[in-house]
């Protein structure tokens, strides 16, 4: 069936026939590294599982539908899934990084690829006309996180693809806060989305995975040569468990959106907090952007104590009874964590500074429990 709306799409997208054999309803585990050929070369479709397997097969399917491409891929990580997207570059080739994100990311691009050559600049995308200044002929990959990991920027994704599409660059887009629920790039003119589907796709915390959608065949066919000659593949039980994740996207992140509102404002309006980060206020720098471009605000947001204290913020964070300190996000248990000492320690503290990751900011994943049992547990940890 064509033009499906999305919460159909999270169901049955990329999924029609997936077991001709007996009909079942979820895609089965294919737990198998090899498949029988009748002779050399005359298989199913599938000959070796790091080359194809039919369960990730099925998610990288519904993947591609969810998020408007026509390939998608699964990694056995998101942080692979980037490297992947990496390795379609040469030594002598740049990019230009939102400045603001995840300290994962930043590692991978600064202490691995800067090693073979690659060059990166990280800059401010707040306003996205600004990014072409920085373009050089050697510039070979724009690189966006929006809505941005800890701080919640916005980045106007039409005005980078803009940008992109005039020098002839590829764009990808970080969509792991928003997914495909709230945000599609290629849409919006983005080459490459990619996700960590450990986050919200998964959604249950029980699973580590990473995802790439795109429409154009030429860089589908390179991107899964990559994928293939390096192995960074997801695992068939992974699969199925995103794809079980996925029949509740629609669902779950409406419950997020919900309950990150009532947490935002209820923080905005305590007497101890500095900043309370999150798109959806008016006052946020980009919200008209992300009202554009999303169709909600989600369930990330990050907030700072007064006086940026650090003691004070880590004794927030441990005496949370509700909110579980740890890292990740995305899961249908509300999460919070400390950036500086956690998901962005590997990022040197003057550039974390820099960006708004100071000692005291807090980042919140607000999960989809009762929102006022979410709140009484702030209250109490705050005092």
């Amino acid at each position: 069936m064509k033009d499906m709306k999305f919460n159909t799409k999270a169901i049955h997208g990329g999924l029609e026939n997936v077991d001709p054999a007996y009909g079942s309803v979820m895609p089965p585990i294919y737990q198998t590294s090899t498949y029988s050929q009748t002779t050399p070369g005359g298989h199913k479709g599938f000959e070796y599982s790091r080359s194809g397997n039919p369960t990730r097969s099925a998610l990288e399917r519904a993947i591609a539908s969810l998020e408007n491409g026509t390939y998608g891929m699964a990694f056995g990580s998101g942080l692979a899934a980037i490297d992947a997207v990496i390795k379609l570059l040469k030594p002598g080739d740049e990019v230009i990084s939102t400045n603001d994100l995840y300290g994962g990311t930043y590692r991978l691009f600064t202490s691995i690829f800067e090693n073979f050559g690659i060059k990166f600049r990280f800059i401010g995308m707040q306003n996205a006309e600004n990014i072409e200044e920085y373009v050089t002929d050697k510039t070979k990959l724009i690189w966006v996180e929006t809505p941005t990991n800890p701080m919640l920027n916005i980045i106007d994704i039409k005005k980078a693809a803009a940008v992109a599409k005039k020098h002839n660059v590829l764009l990808a887009v970080d969509n792991t806060f928003a997914t495909a629920y709230l945000q599609r790039p290629l849409d919006l003119g983005a080459d490459i989305v990619m996700h960590s589907a450990t986050k919200y796709l998964g959604g249950h915390s029980d699973v580590v995975m990473g995802t790439l959608a795109v429409k154009d065949k030429e860089l589908a066919d390179r991107l899964y040569f990559i994928q293939n000659a390096g192995g960074a593949i997801a695992g068939p039980q992974d699969c199925f468990l995103v794809l079980r994740g996925l029949k509740t996207l629609h669902v779950r992140m409406q419950r997020h959106c919900e309950n990150g509102k009532k947490v935002a404002e209820y923080l905005s309006r305590h007497p101890k907090i500095e900043n309370v980060y999150w798109p959806g206020f008016k006052n946020h720098p980009n919200h008209k952007i992300a009202k554009a471009q999303m169709d909600d605000f989600g369930g990330m947001l990050s907030f700072t104590t007064k006086g940026n204290n650090y003691e004070e913020a880590i004794k927030i964070v441990e005496n949370l009874k509700v909110f579980t300190l740890a890292e990740s996000l995305g899961g249908v248990e509300s999460l919070a964590g400390h950036p500086a000492s956690m998901t962005h320690a590997s990022i040197p503290k003057e550039e974390r500074e820099e960006t708004g990751v100071v000692d005291s900011l807090i980042r919140l994943s607000v999960g989809i429990e009762d929102g006022d049992d979410l709140v009484a547990d702030l209250e109490q940890a705050i005092g």
